[in-house]
């Protein structure tokens, strides 16, 4: 059998595609793009490689063009306003990522595979890290470009607005109270795939909120529009709110923190959560 023989054009049409996006991004002219495509023609040599040897862009920008050539977004330090902890967003090839793709690789086939479209993300106190989880899950979830919507429904002390850099808002308690609708739901910047529903406005009856018929209609409303809807819990420590959410949830992933949660903490959660009528998914190591 005759081997495939790589056309030129196939060849031609991938490297415009990697100019025009770098075009679009402000780092190549028209005339800089023609330059490196005779460079890249006259010595044989990758198209980013020809435009990194003229000195017209840096390793990061055709990083960058990649990520969207092949539809893998993610954002260098400096570009937006989310969190340093924002990992995924920001190092999406370091360990820590790997080990949250790896995550995502069980959540796809445990729970998501299974025809589930929620789940809830909960720690035992403010400082095991279960916003951070919830955020960078969010954003390795919404990579695999599935429609991604994260809920933030701690209502005490809330911090998806600050990991994602969001101004001040109205969020999920307005929506519950009836004074605004979904267009409070925000597209993040750089991720097509990802969406944030803010806390909104703190209200001084977080549990009774959660507990309304308005909350259960409103999450078969955004259940049935995205492909994955996830949930940032209040810490358990905080009160019964997360137990109403896990159970409408239907799963929850249970966050502790190296070093600082007790077993007794995660053993005491996940009994709880199952006699609430939650499956209780897995637990996830923070390391900060």
């Amino acid at each position: 059998m005759n081997s495939p023989i790589l056309s030129p054009l196939a060849v031609d049409a991938a490297d415009s595609r990697l100019g025009m996006l770098l075009i679009e991004a402000g780092k190549l002219t028209a005339d800089d793009a023609d330059r490196v495509l005779r460079m890249h023609r006259d010595l044989g040599i990758r198209y980013g490689e020809a435009a990194m040897r003229l000195g017209l862009v840096s390793e990061d920008d055709i990083g960058l063009a990649l990520a969207r050539q092949f539809a893998y977004p993610y954002v260098l330090a400096g570009q937006a306003a989310f969190s340093a902890r924002l990992v995924a967003a920001y190092e999406p090839f370091s360990p820590q990522v790997e080990a949250l793709r790896a995550i995502r690789s069980q959540l796809m086939l445990r729970w998501f595979g299974r025809g589930r479209r929620t789940l809830a993300v909960v720690g035992a106190d403010s400082d095991d890290g279960a916003s951070l989880c919830a955020a960078n899950l969010a954003v390795v979830l919404s990579q695999l470009g599935e429609q991604t919507l994260l809920v933030d429904a701690n209502l005490r002390a809330p911090r998806q607005q600050e990991i994602f850099g969001l101004k001040p808002r109205q969020g999920l308690s307005d929506l519950l109270a009836g004074r605004t609708d979904l267009d409070v739901i925000v597209r993040v910047p750089g991720f097509v795939d990802l969406s944030v529903l803010p806390a909104g406005t703190l209200p001084p009856n977080p549990q009774e909120l959660l507990s309304r018929e308005s909350f259960s209609s409103l999450h078969a409303l955004v259940a049935s529009r995205y492909d994955i809807l996830l949930y940032d819990l209040a810490p358990f420590g905080a009160g019964a709110d997360a137990l109403g959410v896990a159970r409408l949830a239907g799963g929850v992933l249970l966050a502790a923190r190296k070093d600082h949660t007790q077993l007794a903490q995660v053993a005491r959660m996940a009994e709880q959560l199952v006699e609430a009528g939650a499956e209780v998914v897995g637990a996830v190591v923070m390391e900060f």
